[in-house]
């Protein structure tokens, strides 16, 4: 087994290559003077399980590109399995036709990674569950649940904790959290008016003296989850805090999660943070490294990966 990166998220390669005790092998990924991605794997890998780590986030077309150019290297390298790990799949909010002639480009990198010549993709908590189907080789798709429901449990108030969704489509993640803490679950219903904007309407379930807890898997904007908080906190609850698997927070979203209603925001290290999220005093990352490695390590040894959320 070997273990490769792009340059999307290097630290997080190296911790899983900490928790399995494999350092990162050699390659170089570089660009022409035009941005042209040029990559050169500098060691055998032929007959070798290879697992190529990287996320799709910002810039999400320069690193898919790498990780493309990277899998066809693999590939013509003689590889015996390249299994594409993606801690963050972009374009997965693309998954089905939004509108008259729009695409679905979810499925179109889902056949990019497939011809480029992966074998097997791993993923963290995409956007939607049925976009495992959009591969035609296997692919496992990671929970953050445990993870995030284990740190809750260390880091915040269990006493009148409540599980909130900040939209109807993310019951199931919120409901999944809520039986892990054995709390109840609150529903915050939105109308969404135009992309990035979003207007609370009305909140299921009582949270007066509650502890909320705002589960969801992205973050981008942040003006859902900021509106929610306000929403919530409106309603009569003692606090709103959000555990987020993917944050994305583009443009001006850590400023407007310093300076909204919530507690604390945490989010994984499936996107390296930035500094600007680092040095947020409301903002906490919690590490992926150790989930997306023993997921790893079972998949090398064809041992079974459920079993890690039983």
């Amino acid at each position: 087994m070997k273990l490769f990166s792009g340059n999307s998220n290097r630290a997080l390669a190296e911790s899983i290559g900490d928790y399995l005790e494999l350092p990162l092998g050699q390659a170089m990924v570089r660009r022409f003077a035009d941005q042209e991605i040029f990559v050169e794997i500098q060691e055998n890998v032929r007959g070798e399980d290879v697992f190529v780590i990287q996320s799709t986030s910002f810039p999400a077309n320069d690193h898919l590109m790498e990780l493309l150019i990277i899998i066809d290297a693999m590939r013509r390298a003689s590889a015996r399995r390249i299994t594409a790990v993606l801690p963050y799949f972009g374009y997965a909010r693309q998954d089905r036709k939004a509108g008259g002639r729009t695409p679905i480009s979810a499925k179109l990198v889902a056949n990019l990674i497939t011809e480029a010549g992966a074998d097997r993709v791993m993923t963290l908590d995409l956007h939607a569950g049925q976009i495992q189907g959009f591969f035609d080789i296997p692919t496992d798709n990671l929970f953050a649940v445990p993870l995030l429901a284990r740190d809750i449990k260390e880091h915040q108030d269990l006493e009148n904790l409540m599980v909130v969704s900040p939209d109807v489509g993310g019951v199931v993640r919120a409901r999944a959290l809520a039986k892990r803490l054995d709390a109840p679950l609150a529903i915050v219903d939105k109308r969404r008016d135009r992309p990035g904007e979003s207007e609370v309407m009305n909140i299921i379930g009582d949270v007066t003296g509650r502890n909320c807890i705002l589960i969801d898997d992205i973050i981008d904007s942040g003006g859902t989850l900021c509106n929610a908080a306000d929403a919530l906190m409106k309603a009569g609850a003692t606090s709103a805090s959000a555990y987020i698997t993917h944050g994305v927070l583009s443009g001006g979203a850590v400023r407007r999660i310093a300076a909204s209603s919530l507690k604390e925001l945490v989010i994984t290290d499936s996107i390296q943070p930035t500094r600007a999220i680092e040095e947020a005093e409301n903002i906490r990352v919690v590490t992926t490294a150790n989930l997306l490695g023993e997921a790893i390590a079972r998949t090398a040894s064809e041992e079974s990966v459920s079993s890690l959320f039983d």
